[in-house]
Parts: structure tokens; C-alpha cells; sequence
């Protein structure tokens, strides 16, 4: 369910994401993806968040984000579908809305939910096969999680706590399993 705007407190986190309008592409190619994370992390300086989780897929994308501030994170996400589109529909030489509709974002309340969320969004490009692996797709922050890249878009200490050993995280992404028996298998 969508949140009401004075859910938006520091401290609150949030699953945002949108598809592009019609099942259009969003993201044609890496100069595109490129575009919209630049907008994004050049944002974060003035509405501060620790990003957990996120993956651009070609026609929509996803967010696992705390707000770090008592401005509101959906207006960082504002900020960024205006310039977008600015730059996608110039690029493109269209005209109109490129997302489906306006921003959607669900509050996290659960550490179980919200690590099961990063799994899920990670592997966003796996069960659209895209890629065979998650490691595969550089347009997310999953390479951050497995330590082989570094980045603004990261929080590291929420993978340090649950996971503090890489080859964890990658073996619970690829499992099958729920995250409960994962949790009480792995002692974590």
C-alpha cells in the first residue's frame, strides 16, 4: 500500500519502485542507466539516504532505502523521474510520461522482510533472464553486497551485521530456501 506523506520520518524505510508507462523501456542502454544513477546519488546530498538494495531493470526499477533525514525520500525519487524524463524523452524524441504512475512505496517494518526484499531485488535480473547470475548485472548494487565493487549506494554496515561474510549473502541469494531456515541453519 502506498504511504501517506507524514509516514515519510527519519528513520523509516521504504521500498520504492515504478515500471515505465505501457511497459516501455526505461533504460536502453548504459548511458541511460548511468543518467538516472548520477541524478540519483548527486540528489543524495541534500536529501540524505542509505540506499540497502537496488536494481534498474530495463522497463522499471527498485529501491530498498532508509530516510536519513526529516526531508521526505519520495522527493529525492521527484527529483529524479523530473530529470529523467527530461533527458529520456530529448533522447528519444518523445513526448509524455515515461513512468506508469506516480511513485510506489511500501514501509518496511521487518529485518526479515527487508533482508528477503534485497534477495528479491537482486535477483530482479536472474528471473527476467537477463543474466544467469546477479553478479552478472552491474546495474545493481549487488556487487557492493559481495565486496567486488564500491559505491555512494550502499549501506555497508546493514550487510556487515547480517552478513559479514560475502559468500553468505551469495549463497542465500541464490538458495531457494525462505530466510527463516536460513537464518537458523547459518547461526546468523
Amino acid at each position: 500500500m502506498r504511504c501517506l506523506n507524514h509516514d515519510f520520518i527519519k528513520g523509516r524505510i521504504f521500498h520504492i519502485y515504478n515500471h515505465a508507462v505501457d511497459n516501455c523501456m526505461l533504460f536502453y542502454n548504459e548511458e541511460d542507466y548511468d543518467y538516472f544513477l548520477s541524478i540519483f546519488e548527486k540528489k543524495l546530498d541534500k536529501i540524505p539516504a542509505s540506499v540497502f538494495a537496488y536494481c534498474l531493470m530495463p522497463n522499471h526499477y527498485h529501491f530498498l532505502i532508509r530516510q536519513e533525514s526529516n526531508k521526505e525520500i519520495f522527493k529525492l525519487f521527484n527529483y529524479a523521474y523530473i530529470s529523467y524524463a527530461r533527458y529520456f524523452n530529448n533522447r528519444y524524441n518523445r513526448k509524455g510520461h515515461i513512468f506508469r504512475s506516480p511513485l510506489q512505496h511500501i514501509k518496511v517494518n521487518s529485518k526479515i522482510y527487508m533482508i528477503q526484499l534485497c534477495k528479491y531485488i537482486h535477483m530482479n535480473p536472474v528471473y527476467a533472464d537477463l543474466v544467469e547470475k546477479p553478479e552478472d548485472w552491474i546495474y545493481s548494487n549487488y556487487l557492493e553486497w559481495i565486496k567486488k565493487r564500491k559505491s555512494l549506494l550502499f549501506e555497508e554496515d546493514f550487510r556487515q551485521k547480517h552478513f559479514p561474510d560475502p559468500q553468505k549473502y551469495i549463497e542465500f541469494v541464490n538458495s531457494i530456501r525462505f530466510l527463516v531456515p536460513y537464518f537458523i541453519e547459518s547461526n546468523l
